[in-house]
């Protein structure tokens, strides 16, 4: 198949029932005999775009009124991304395009030819559109953004709408920052954390070596608020793929114990694989559900437990572009209810002056504050320490948030 049918394909599939954009895209690409190139015009093309659905849409609206069918209206979104975001030959696209579709070959052609001609036009239209089009922002995240940031609700859809960096953390058990530097000299330390280097693509043989990985700035910020040591007993209690586990044991210098939890044993067969890529010799990756009691995991016996809590994921949008169409208002009422009763049950495992961390992805107020005061409110011994806000906005990496709780 070509790229731009495997594309349609990815596009179809996603739009019948919804799943999870990135194992869909790289269940794809692992069973194509594509080329490097056309994997990466795949993948630019298919999160592209997921990214601008809503506009792509109302570009569709002013070149045709009237229902599509669910395969024309793919490959007419595809089509018009190609024409409105990127460098390909309007020529080039018009022919490609056209020869995807198996029932309105005529109608596409019709469509995309007068896409090119009238694109000032349709730019300018789309540019005049209500901000949840023009950004492709569900309308009702953006009114809750509003209420809860302001103005910048409006910077922070912008930011969900560009291609995410590429980062690594540098893994001081193998390396360290300057001999990296020294391999790659565009790489450039990120001001937001002096481990963290933004990269033109994440170079194979530093990841292969367990040198780096690949991994945003902001997720270092609830490990180095948890601030282990060496020869401390150590929970990762959501611990898959492992980016946090990894540099847990880099901070405890490969000494005591961290154990790392996953509910599904596919995770955590690739949470133990990249623990022995990057050399952590201290952990264990056990397969099991920490809201249960299991012999692995003792009352009160955590020096410190790290909860990376299931989360609306609203931090980050332009990694995972997908999330924006899956969430609902009701999500933001189950989520807290869930992140509160992990937090009761971690507390269970924590010896009395222990330190939890409690940690998200999301930007949202009642995932994060507003679950931390319950904690406080709930659950008697829990002190709140200290918390962190990471938002894209202010901090130029992902959104995230972090708290800190000591036990009495």
């Amino acid at each position: 198949m070509s790229a731009r049918s495997v594309c349609l394909k990815l596009l179809v599939a996603w739009e019948k029932k919804r799943p999870f954009a990135d194992e869909l895209l790289h269940g794809a690409l692992d069973g194509s005999a594509l080329e490097p190139r056309d994997r990466g015009f795949v993948t630019e093309c298919f999160y592209g775009v997921l990214r601008n659905l809503s506009s792509l849409d109302f570009l569709i609206g002013k070149l045709r009124d009237g229902e599509l069918d669910l395969e024309t209206r793919q490959v007419l979104r595809l089509g018009l991304y190609q024409l409105f975001h990127m460098r390909v030959p309007a020529h080039a696209v018009v022919n490609e395009t056209v020869s995807l579709s198996r029932r309105a070959g005529g109608l596409i052609n019709a469509l995309l030819r007068r896409a090119m001609r009238e694109k000032a036009a349709l730019d300018a239209a789309l540019a005049a559109a209500p901000e949840e089009v023009r950004l492709s922002q569900p309308a009702f995240l953006l009114e809750k953004w509003r209420a809860a940031f302001g103005d910048a609700a409006t910077a922070l859809a912008e930011w969900n709408q560009r291609p995410a960096e590429v980062f690594v953390r540098m893994n001081s058990l193998k390396t360290s920052v300057d001999a990296l530097r020294a391999e790659c000299p565009e790489a450039e330390v990120h001001p937001f954390h002096p481990l963290a280097l933004s990269v033109p693509r994440a170079p194979r043989e530093w990841i292969d070596s367990g040198r780096c990985y690949v991994q945003d700035p902001s997720t270092l910020a609830s490990c180095d608020l948890l601030a282990p040591e060496p020869g401390e007993l150590v929970l990762d209690a959501c611990a898959a793929p492992g980016g946090k586990t990894t540099y847990l044991a880099a901070l405890m210098r490969n000494e005591g114990r961290i154990i790392a939890c996953d509910l599904w044993e596919s995770r955590v067969a690739r949470l133990r694989q990249n623990l022995e890529r990057m050399g952590v010799t201290n952990a264990q990756a056990l397969a099991l559900d920490t809201m249960k009691e299991s012999p692995e995991l003792p009352a009160g016996g955590f020096d410190r437990i790290l909860i990376d809590a299931p989360c609306s994921n609203t931090g980050v949008i332009r990694r995972r572009v997908d999330v924006r169409w899956r969430l609902t208002d009701e999500d933001f009422l189950r989520m807290p209810a869930q992140q509160l009763a992990l937090i009761r049950r971690c507390v269970g495992l924590l010896k009395p002056g222990g330190v939890l961390v409690y940690s998200t992805c999301s930007l949202e107020p009642e995932e994060n504050d507003g679950v931390c005061e319950s904690a406080v409110q709930q659950i008697p011994g829990l002190v709140l320490e200290q918390k962190r806000h990471v938002r894209p906005w202010v901090d130029g990496v992902d959104g995230a948030f972090c708290a800190r709780f000591t036990l009495r």
